[in-house]
């Protein structure tokens, strides 16, 4: 881009550049759900995220959705309610993997369960989806990779936004060059929940309709805290416990770095710096109210921000993503991408790249994310978001949040998955011990 651009040169480039957007998928060997049958699901975990699934599941046709699971009563009515009290309801997740006619399970529990179930129901027999992040340690993810492949299944994870079109199409604008080279891109989740945040309940027992035992599964033993729990009416505080999840370094910081490795072509920072705190939320979440993470990659620079007590953002949007190119700046988040072009002199001429792009070309990327992995369930393909992809947005996204408990920069060695630079306190958070009886085999 040596020369001066208009806009509607602009706009026509970006066209051209996206218009041929597509999607290599490795193929599998043939087994399975035949073309023409009906692919019969089990979900597992029917909150917030698992009645999503399930609704759009039950909206392709060749689905059946034959079972719903949950260890609170009333997620699990809300499960039973959405299949029009069709279908059979259980409390343990295993007696739906008992099921030999079942095909799909869909995992939608809270993080901590999410590699038990999953290689569970590889071994069962199953393809699954999985919602992310994937884990809650590396050791874990390595592990779900080792069971689709040890026992061939198709898992697609829930980072939905590669069904996106206008994702696609942005994505393939940076791999393209259109903007430039980039040499540095900022993630960001910004809010404000000064002073209170999620609050301070006391811990109690249990409510009756919830097996509290079941749900922490292999996390410690401990007193039931409304907090801990997290489910009710507000998105789900369990995020914000060490023991389950990892905050919104992991819960929205796979959507967005997810789309920043895929665009970059990158699997993993080399090395990570973290920086933050619980400086002014006055609840008993443990995850940081202030974050921000330097992940470092071969000739470009990415961070993620999070902050929870001041909300002032970028484009008025409380979350995104910023590639900066040398020849502009490509903004993306759910409901389209803007394109801004640099304004510099090039021999000794001022060229103006004022002009603004914006591509708004929204698909229902949720309900075609569900419809490539039944695709892939029948074809044997590995899905857009494969298991191994959602393992690595996952992984450094976890990266973070050791490099801030740690207090340490770590560094990655990114093709073997092992710690270069980190100390004892870095390499015991890569794995977790279970409670017994769970163990994470595969």
């Amino acid at each position: 881009m040596s020369e001066e651009i208009t806009r509607r040169d602009f706009m026509k480039r970006a066209a051209v550049s996206t218009a041929t957007t597509g999607l290599a998928i490795r193929g599998l060997s043939a087994k399975g759900v035949g073309a023409n049958d009906k692919i019969v699901v089990g979900v597992i975990g029917t909150g917030r995220m698992g009645l999503s699934n399930l609704e759009d599941f039950a909206k392709q046709p060749d689905v059946e959705i034959a079972a719903v699971c949950d260890v609170y009563q009333p997620n699990l009515e809300k499960g039973l309610k959405a299949t029009d009290g069709k279908a059979k309801t259980y409390k343990d997740f295993r007696e739906v993997l008992d099921r030999k006619d079942i095909n799909v399970a869909i995992v939608a529990t809270p993080d901590h369960w999410h590699a038990l179930h999953t290689i569970l129901a590889c071994q069962a027999g199953k393809d699954v989806y999985v919602e992310k992040p994937i884990s809650t340690t590396l050791e874990e993810g390595r592990r779900m990779v080792e069971a689709a492949r040890k026992y061939n299944h198709v898992v697609q994870v829930g980072t939905q936004q590669r069904s996106g079109i206008h994702f696609q199409k942005a994505v393939q604008l940076v791999q393209d060059g259109f903007i430039g080279k980039v040499s540095f891109v900022r993630t960001w989740n910004y809010g404000n929940e000064y002073p209170e945040g999620i609050g301070n309940p006391t811990d109690s027992g249990p409510p009756s309709d919830l097996d509290w035992d079941l749900w922490l599964g292999p996390a410690p033993k401990v007193a039931f805290n409304l907090n801990r729990f997290g489910v009710g009416d507000r998105w789900s505080t369990f995020r914000y416990f060490w023991d389950y999840a990892g905050g919104y370094m992991t819960d929205w910081g796979v959507h967005l770095l997810d789309i920043v490795q895929w665009a970059m072509k990158v699997d993993g920072p080399h090395a990570v710096s973290t920086f933050g705190g619980k400086f002014y939320l006055q609840d008993n979440a443990e995850t940081p109210d202030t974050l921000q993470v330097t992940f470092e990659y071969p000739g470009f620079i990415c961070t993620y921000e999070n902050r929870w007590a001041n909300a002032n953002s970028m484009y008025a949007k409380g979350y995104g993503i910023e590639f900066h190119g040398t020849e502009g700046t490509l903004f993306v988040d759910r409901s389209g991408f803007e394109l801004h072009p640099e304004k510099r002199k090039v021999k000794s001429k001022t060229v103006d790249r004022t002009a603004t792009m914006q591509m708004a070309e929204v698909n229902d990327s949720h309900f075609d994310h569900v419809r490539n992995f039944l695709d892939c369930v029948k074809s044997r393909q590995r899905p857009i978001s494969d298991i191994e992809i959602g393992h690595r947005s996952t992984s450094t996204c976890l990266l973070g949040n050791v490099a801030y408990r740690t207090k340490e920069r770590i560094t990655w060695d990114v093709a073997s998955q092992r710690l270069v630079q980190g100390g004892q306190d870095a390499k015991k958070l890569l794995s977790r011990d279970y409670r017994p009886p769970w163990r994470l085999m595969v």
